[in-house]
């Protein structure tokens, strides 16, 4: 299943993450693509929101991974800087643990995702306006669309 989302501010990426948290349920895998700036730490703040973090959500680029703890943990992955790298990190444990995994640039620790999650594309249309493709690879994650309301 796919859908695509229009949000017009900032405010209205977050409630797209909000609505998506409230509906993210333990070991789901989300991966966010899409240029700099387009988004995707914006959508991952709402989502945070949505699963009742109250810590202020930034962008784990020079951690790489970020750990949250709200009704369930979310961990926040910045790939980007992971391009080439070919060793053990561990990070297995946390993408197949009990949390809610989003994680931005996945295409350079693809083998780590699995075939199931949550692919959500971002496209800059303007300043302010942004869409999200999102797409479902897995039943579970078919069903989150499914209940999603726009």
């Amino acid at each position: 299943m796919e859908i695509k989302v229009i949000t017009k501010s900032k405010e209205q990426t977050k409630e797209l993450g909000l609505k998506l948290g409230k509906l993210a349920k333990p070991q789901m895998v989300f991966t966010l693509t899409g240029d700099l700036g387009a988004g995707k730490t914006t959508l991952t703040q709402g989502i945070a929101k949505g699963l009742n973090i109250e810590k202020t959500v930034s962008s784990p680029t020079f951690t790489i991974c970020k750990i949250y703890h709200g009704r369930m943990d979310l961990f926040h992955f910045d790939a980007y800087r992971l391009e080439g790298l070919h060793q053990d990190l561990g990070f297995e444990e946390m993408i197949q643990g009990d949390g809610l995994t989003v994680i931005e640039w996945p295409m350079y620790i693809e083998e780590l995702i699995g075939d199931e999650y949550l692919e959500i594309e971002i496209r800059l249309l303007d300043e302010d306006e942004r869409e999200f493709v999102l797409k479902s690879n897995g039943k579970q994650y078919e069903e989150l669309l499914g209940e999603l309301t726009i």
